[in-house]
């Protein structure tokens, strides 16, 4: 079974695979600790959750504009080069957030451009790691991946918060930036060259298609029966479920938290994520995993429904440890399905694509779940978006059920 303790230490045994996880586990814990920063920084200068709202959406966004313009690199490109410019572009970004005193509008600017180059950093790694690890060993790689990104944003989320309160919020951006850096150090050292997919050469006669045909061809891929698009809108649905994530600031506020405890609410859904993704692969077959996605996703969004009832702040982020556990679950297996459900020569575009609409929607739904709040709480924001997510739930896993396409990575 996929998931034991020898197929772990053969992904590790991997050392493109370990440099490429270290990378990203050392970036993600930087980008947590910059969300928080962010967070408190705004909140505590506004006073509104609304704007909170506002620049917590804008580090996820403007993925949507660059997994439509930007993910097609990934294949255009050679991946290893894509993400060492990538991550060296986006630690200069933060180190010019980081500089104090600074107008609102410019840190949105500049924040707004970190985000647009993450759907391309996201596409060139996933399409690259099936390369890496081969197929036997890809859907270990994967919960290897979950287990141990997650760690990274419960140490980046809790840390920030006690970090803040040591130092300010500009330190910890400027951590941030010195993750980034190091990650691209890290690629550059660790793993070889390899060449372009080139899948936006027609045929053999080498001429590249449009921009608008690669995009469209990768779009239609992702669309093109209702198994995938099923996966597709599930994956996307998981934003709904992490919504108090960008609402961390305020909703602590209602029950008189601190910073503190902001990063703890932060903190609780990468816990969850741990959890699950480690009890999912190693407890679960992989030919039962793909069926169980339509439970899970309901699953995930039922505890943040609950936080319609108005729990203490003890029992709201042990409702946001089992929805981070069930939906990063989700997340994971729609992934990993999906991989095994596109050609190589789009894999890199049409990935890229998915987890920009993903990365959008979690940036939309705290920025729409703060104008509520402003009309309410932010309690009872995310309460109702975490209704709306059990509403949505259930005929995706209805549509899923009833596809040909859950196809175990096994039978690829």
């Amino acid at each position: 079974m996929t998931g034991s303790r020898s197929s772990y230490r053969e992904c590790f045994r991997v050392p493109e695979f370990r440099a490429m996880w270290l990378a990203e586990l050392q970036s993600v814990a930087g980008d947590q600790l910059a969300r928080v920063a962010l967070s408190v920084l705004v909140f505590a200068d506004t006073g509104s959750a609304a704007l909170t709202g506002l620049t917590y959406a804008l580090t996820f966004v403007p993925s949507l504009l660059g997994g439509i313009f930007l993910t097609g690199l990934a294949d255009r490109f050679p991946r290893r080069e894509l993400i060492m410019a990538v991550d060296g572009l986006r630690g200069c970004l933060i180190v010019l957030v980081a500089i104090p005193p600074m107008p609102f509008w410019l840190r949105c600017v500049l924040v707004s451009v970190v985000s647009l180059l993450q759907p391309v950093f996201k596409s060139a790694q996933l399409a690259l790691l099936p390369e890496v690890l081969g197929t036997e060993r890809y859907a270990t790689g994967m919960a290897i991946r979950s287990i141990t990104i997650q760690s990274a944003q419960l140490a980046g989320f809790a840390g920030g918060g006690l970090l803040i309160a040591l130092f300010n919020p500009y330190v910890v951006l400027a951590l941030d930036a010195v993750t980034f850096f190091g990650s691209a150090l890290l690629i550059r050292s660790r793993l070889r060259p390899r060449p372009a997919a080139d899948a936006n050469k027609a045929g053999d006669t080498g001429v590249r298609r449009s921009w608008r045909a690669s995009a469209g061809e990768s779009w239609g891929l992702l669309f093109a029966d209702r198994g995938m698009r099923a996966l597709v809108l599930m994956l996307w649905l998981m934003a709904l479920v992490a919504v108090y994530e960008g609402m961390a600031a305020p909703y602590a506020a209602v029950f008189g938290g601190s910073s503190v405890m902001v990063g703890l609410i932060l903190a609780a859904d990468p816990l969850g994520s741990v959890v699950g993704a480690f009890l999912f692969s190693k407890l679960v077959p992989e030919d039962k995993r793909p069926g169980l996605l339509g439970p899970l996703a309901i699953a995930s969004a039922v505890p943040v429904a609950l936080c319609l009832l108005r729990p203490g702040l003890v029992v709201s982020v042990l409702l946001f440890v089992f929805a981070g556990a069930f939906g990063t679950i989700v997340v994971m297996q729609a992934t990993t399905s999906m991989t095994f459900m596109l050609p190589d020569a789009r894999r890199g575009q049409a990935i890229g694509m998915s987890n920009s609409g993903l990365t959008t929607a979690t940036g939309v739904s705290p920025l729409l779940a703060g104008v509520l709040a402003d009309k309410t709480d932010a309690v009872q924001a995310v309460g109702w978006f975490g209704l709306a997510g059990v509403a949505a739930a259930i005929p995706l896993a209805m549509l899923w059920q009833r596809s040909a396409k859950a196809v175990a990575p096994s039978d690829a």
